[in-house]
């Protein structure tokens, strides 16, 4: 095993990003802490406060069975997650988003489904007295059948293949720019779009579509707030770096275009990100790739090391 430290990640230290820190490292844009963000964010209230732009997050889902990577149960896991609404608020700039993905839950030895994550949220969301932006649902089509007692023992349930994202703000009307994440025109809309012909009728909806609607070229469509994601590489750059220092990797990582998506969406270049639960720090990665400054948080000394990957 490789004699890797927290001390010896160092990159193009930017010590202009909370420069009193003791980071575990740093690169051009951002900067790793060891700890827990409950107790790591309140030293750095002063230097970060209206600061942040983006709050962009997967905390530790509310699970039935304790897992390695710390997450909280019952009564205790609301209470947790809803302790980090002020600071959140108190970090965030007047204009700043926060996305918190949530994952369901469901009863121990019941094939239900827990009502705690949406109790959670909606105690998070009014202890910080947040405005409600909108849902979104992170579908991954490569989830394996779970609960697995439920789905492939039993087989009373359905695959549980989704997440949700939760956007918040201070306003009604935070930073944010759809056209910074167009997709591609589909080739029926292309075609559409050169032909300049199609059929206005009245919708079923009872929309009315005028005879120029969909002529002008927009460089892409609007995506829709359900987003199709999945994390199925076996040997990308984060796992071979695992591999090569010998420390098992992060057990709930998130796709790379995930993090991407709501920081194109929701921020600028040299805007600040902040995920207080870093993990493999997947979010910091992307932020650096699309010049952000980041800063995240991870408590688990293993995963700080395997982030550097």
């Amino acid at each position: 095993m490789h004699a890797v430290t927290l001390r010896d990640a160092t990159l193009e230290p930017s010590p202009a990003l909370l420069p009193s820190a003791r980071a575990a490292y740093r690169t051009a844009l951002g900067v790793m802490l060891h700890g827990r963000s409950e107790e790591v964010l309140p030293s750095h209230l002063h230097e970060l406060k209206g600061k942040v732009q983006l709050v962009l997050t997967s905390p530790p889902f509310a699970l039935n069975n304790k897992k390695k990577y710390d997450n909280f149960r019952g009564e205790q896991y609301l209470l947790w997650l809803s302790s980090y609404a002020s600071i959140f608020r108190s970090l965030l700039s007047d204009n700043g988003s926060i996305i918190i993905e949530i994952g369901n839950a469901w009863e121990p030895g019941r094939p239900l489904m827990s009502t705690l994550t949406l109790e959670s949220l909606l105690t998070f969301f009014r202890a910080g007295d947040f405005y409600l932006c909108q849902q979104f649902i992170c579908y991954n089509p490569a989830r394996l059948p779970s609960p697995a007692a439920w789905v492939t023992i039993r087989r009373e349930r359905l695959t549980d293949s989704y997440t949700n994202l939760w956007w918040m703000a201070k306003i009604p009307h935070p930073k944010a720019d759809n056209r910074n994440v167009l997709q591609p025109y589909s080739d029926a809309m292309r075609q559409l779009i050169e032909r300049k012909s199609y059929n206005t009728a009245k919708r079923p909806s009872d929309h009315s579509i005028s005879k120029t609607s969909f002529f002008r070229n927009n460089g892409g469509s609007i995506p829709y707030n359900v987003l199709q994601f999945s994390n199925t590489t076996s040997r990308d750059q984060y796992l071979t770096y695992c591999r090569s220092i010998k420390l098992a990797p992060h057990p709930a990582r998130m796709p790379m275009a995930l993090p991407e998506f709501f920081i194109k969406f929701l921020t600028d270049p040299g805007d600040i990100v902040l995920d207080p639960f870093g993990g493999s720090n997947t979010t910091g990665a992307a932020a650096e790739i699309l010049g952000r400054q980041w800063i995240t948080i991870e408590a688990n000394r293993s995963y700080v090391l395997g982030s550097r990957g």
